[in-house]
C-alpha cells in the first residue's frame, strides 16, 4: 500500500522525480496537471483518501493561474493591435502642420514662422525673433483680446525689410514691460516630415523643429 503525501511523492511513485523538462518546455501545462491529479487519485491511500475540497482547491488554483496567463496573452494582443492602429493614424499626419510648444527652430532664408502665444490676460504682447548671435531681427506687438491662445506670424523679414538669412532662430514672447515683464509660452507650427516608432512611443519629425513625441502635439493643421 502506497501513501501519496505530496506532488513530489507522486512524481517519485511514477518514476518522474529524476526527470527534468527541457528549458524550453516552460511551466506545467493543463494536460500534465490533469495526468498528475489522475495518478494521485489512483495511488492514494484508501484509508486516507484525498478530500474532495482539496482536489477542487488544487484544480481551482491551476485554473486561476492559467486564466491569468491567457488574459495576459489577450491583453498583449490588444496592445499590439492598438499600437499598429496608432502608427497608421500617425502616418496620415505626414505633410500636415503640427503645433508644438517650442521656441527654437531652424529656418531657410526668408522662411517665416507662425504659431500662437498663451496669453495670461488681455493687452499687448511683445514677440521678438532672435537670431543665433542673440540679435533681435524683428519685434512685433500682438494684441490679445483676453486670456488664452493668440495666433502670431512672422514673414521672414528683418526690421529693416530685408530677407532674414537661414539659420537658427528663437521666438521670445513677453507680456508687460520692465520688471513686470512676464515670459509667455510659445507654440510653433511646423510640417510633419515623417513619423518614427521609438521605444518610448511614436515620434513626429518636424521640419525645422526636430523630433517631438506625439503627446507634445497641441493641434494639427
Amino acid at each position: 500500500m502506497t501513501t501519496i503525501n505530496s506532488n513530489t511523492d507522486t512524481l517519485a511513485s511514477l518514476g518522474l522525480a529524476t526527470q527534468k523538462k527541457p528549458a524550453s518546455a516552460g511551466a506545467m501545462g493543463q494536460a500534465d496537471f490533469l495526468r498528475l491529479m489522475t495518478e494521485q487519485l489512483k495511488n492514494q491511500d484508501p484509508l486516507k483518501p484525498l478530500e474532495g475540497s482539496q482536489f477542487l482547491g488544487q484544480l481551482a488554483q491551476f485554473s486561476t493561474v492559467q486564466g491569468i496567463e491567457n488574459m495576459q496573452k489577450a491583453m498583449g494582443a490588444v496592445a499590439n493591435v492598438m499600437e499598429s492602429d496608432q502608427t497608421l493614424r500617425a502616418a496620415a499626419l505626414v505633410g500636415h502642420d503640427a503645433l508644438v510648444e517650442a521656441s527654437t527652430l531652424t529656418l531657410q532664408p526668408g522662411a517665416g514662422v507662425r504659431g500662437e502665444l498663451v496669453a495670461p490676460s488681455a493687452g499687448p504682447m511683445q514677440v521678438d525673433i532672435v537670431d543665433a548671435s542673440g540679435q533681435v531681427v524683428q519685434r512685433m506687438t500682438v494684441e490679445c483680446p483676453g486670456a488664452g491662445n493668440v495666433p502670431f506670424a512672422w514673414d521672414g523679414r528683418t526690421s529693416d525689410g530685408r530677407i532674414a538669412p537661414g539659420g537658427n532662430y528663437t521666438v521670445r514672447a513677453t507680456a508687460g514691460s520692465g520688471e513686470q515683464a512676464e515670459a509667455l509660452a510659445v507654440r510653433v507650427a511646423a510640417r510633419v516630415d515623417s513619423v518614427s516608432i521609438e521605444a518610448s512611443g511614436l515620434v513626429l519629425n518636424l521640419n525645422g523643429l526636430g523630433s517631438h513625441p506625439l503627446s507634445a502635439v497641441r493641434r494639427i493643421g
